[in-house]
């Protein structure tokens, strides 16, 4: 199932939460941090590396459960973008990047969830066959 438009959805997903982890540590260590030198509001990024490391193996699992994980940073990065004064535009970056993850690992993950249905429901209906050939 690696066709060419798994490959863009699986390189769209792992680059976007690369760049999201870039982001994260530059916005709250060098571009926009809460106080001078850096904030602790940079290790925002350390619960990104662990879907970077399931993105990095195709692991379908890992994109499942962080596609909703993501979804906070989501919603810092239109909360920030909206309150943020000096640099609105790191939010909107966030959610940017958040919306590309989200999509691409939904989009790579729907045809095995397909197919996982389709095998379950033929699975189904050849127990239902034996069970009614053998009464």
């Amino acid at each position: 199932m690696y066709g060419a438009r798994q490959q863009v959805l699986w390189w769209g997903a792992l680059v976007s939460v690369a760049a999201l982890i870039a982001l994260c540590l530059l916005w709250e260590t060098v571009l926009a941090p809460l106080k001078p030198g850096g904030s602790w509001l940079a290790l925002k990024a350390v619960p990104l590396l662990f879907p970077l490391i399931g993105v990095l193996k195709r692991d379908l699992y890992t994109l499942q459960w962080s596609s909703m994980m993501i979804l906070a940073y989501l919603a810092e990065g239109v909360v920030r973008g909206y309150s943020d004064k000096a640099m609105p535009w790191l939010g909107w970056a966030e959610a940017a990047l958040v919306f590309v993850f989200f999509c691409c690992a939904l989009l790579y993950v729907h045809p095995y969830k397909r197919a996982a249905k389709k095998a379950a429901r033929e699975l189904l209906d050849k127990v239902a066959r034996s069970r009614n050939g053998h009464k």
